[in-house]
């Protein structure tokens, strides 16, 4: 067993298939679909009892960096290093930018890649087919790690197994990759037999992916080796360079790498394995009632039979109702035929093109500090309710368009105001005129709740300017 074994997690990816609990600012990384705990933190756990890892890498895009950072921390996870995408581009990039970083100081680590939103049910399986593709790797091969196919899937990829690597226990050469076959295709594939499905897991040490990477994707390693060269420390987090990362070419590791070399290597791993790519793909994993159904939430039903029910916070009642996907949010519900949960995509784009908000962000919005949801909204005036972190604060700030009015509803709250500063107890409040420099701060241990009315001629989030932020928002 190699000595050193290095976590990569990628927690790219915006989940819009299961919107509306996935949305742009929360993808279904960071939420806790399958059990308590989120998708990434799920991720992080099933790694101990893995002999031999270390502190993982993360790979993160900027908006959700102190998700990512508070999410670890919760299960008491401690990263190597989280680092920051300025934008997406794909998978080679973000594991080009972690294997540089993690070579400058042991190129021969090994990289173990896996997404932060997939679920595998059975543990032990990963941990044997993690310790296989580790040992692989260590020889300078490039192993992917396949499921064999239960059903003839069209929304996955295949590989066709080749020669076996010695000792032989599951381990293959690659033959070759299949995008997404047709039904007819994957009907072929099932009878054959030799083929799995694609899981989007990968082992390698740092050094042998940069090799392979340069000899078929050179653009792709200079501009990750100059994103890490422009990189900037921001608290915790490694902030790859913008522009650079930027200018890099969008790909996969499976199509920049995997599919051209001549060392890639394929390891069996039947552990129980969805991407968790829609919400059928969450009613197939889900235990089931005697009639098939799968419910979360506060959910009635009566004579349904085959569906996913999720009640995010209002009651759902489902009567004669046979194969559905239902999801509610307190901003949007979803009434889909499980055949089509993989259009859900749609919806959302249709969102997009009319420009509204409910693809991009929940009505509780999550903050470093803490949290703001909307309650109610009108012509020249908007209500939300705020929740601030004991320790926390927020940016001492101005807006130019709108005032403010604050109610303590519990918690105690220390305020700025000009150059003024009080403190305020439960039922107590202030007022913020237009233009007045001002923060917010829990003075208190317990979570500070205030009820926030902004009243004024423009009430977009972007009417602010900060002064001094300690979540580097400046």
């Amino acid at each position: 067993m190699p000595k050193t074994l290095v976590p990569v997690i990628l927690c790219g990816g915006s989940g819009s298939r299961l919107w509306p609990m996935s949305r742009k600012l929360l993808p279904k990384q960071f939420l806790p679909l399958v059990t308590e705990h989120t998708l990434l933190q799920d991720t992080v756990l099933r790694l101990h009892g893995l002999e031999g890892f270390g502190a993982p890498v993360l790979v993160v895009n900027h908006e959700h960096r102190f998700f990512a950072a508070e999410q670890l921390q919760a299960v008491r996870g401690v990263p190597r290093s989280i680092l920051l995408e300025p934008v997406g581009r794909n998978t080679a990039p973000a594991v080009a930018a972690a294997a540089l970083h993690v070579a400058s100081e042991d190129p021969d680590a090994v990289l173990l890649v896996l997404p932060s939103d997939h679920l595998i049910g059975d543990v032990a399986a990963f941990h044997r087919a993690a310790r296989q593709a580790m040992e692989v790797a260590a020889q300078g091969f490039l192993v992917a790690f396949g499921v064999t196919p239960t059903q003839p899937a069209t929304g996955f990829g295949y590989i066709e197994a080749g020669k076996p690597i010695p000792p032989g226990d599951g381990v293959f050469r690659i033959r070759r990759f299949v995008e997404k076959p047709s039904r007819e295709s994957a009907q072929a594939f099932l009878a054959q037999g030799g083929y799995l499905w694609n899981a989007g897991m990968f082992a390698f040490t740092a050094a042998r992916f940069l090799e392979e990477l340069g000899r078929y994707r050179p653009d792709i390693l200079a501009a990750a080796k100059a994103a890490l060269h422009d990189a900037a420390r921001d608290l915790d987090f490694l902030r790859l360079g913008e522009a650079a990362f930027a200018a890099c070419p969008p790909d996969s590791v499976d199509y920049a790498v995997m599919e051209r070399t001549d060392r890639g290597a394929v390891v069996r791993a039947d552990m129980r394995w969805s991407d968790v790519g829609s919400w059928s793909a969450l009613w197939e994993t889900a235990p089931k009632d005697a009639a098939q159904n799968v419910t979360r939430g506060d959910v009635w039903l009566h004579d349904a039979a085959r569906c996913y029910v999720r009640a995010d916070g209002r009651h759902v009642s489902v009567l004669g109702a046979q194969d559905l996907v239902i999801v509610e949010t307190d901003d949007a519900v979803l009434v889909a035929s499980r055949e089509r949960a993989q259009d859900v995509r749609e919806v959302v784009e249709r969102l997009d093109r009319q420009h509204r908000k409910e693809h991009v962000s929940h009505t509780r919005v999550y903050r470093p500090w803490g949290y703001y949801e909307t309650v109610d909204a009108g012509e020249r005036f908007q209500v939300k309710r705020l929740m601030v972190k004991p320790g926390h604060a927020l940016s001492l700030q101005l807006h130019r368009r709108r005032a403010e009015h604050w109610v303590v509803v519990s918690g105690r709250a220390s305020v700025t105001r000009g150059a003024e500063t009080m403190t305020l107890e439960e039922n107590q409040s202030t007022y913020i005129p237009v233009g007045t420099r001002h923060r917010l701060q829990n003075a208190g241990d317990e979570p500070l709740y205030l009820i926030e009315v902004q009243s004024g001629s423009y009430l977009g989030e972007d009417d602010i300017e900060r002064f001094e932020d300690r979540y580097g928002r400046k």
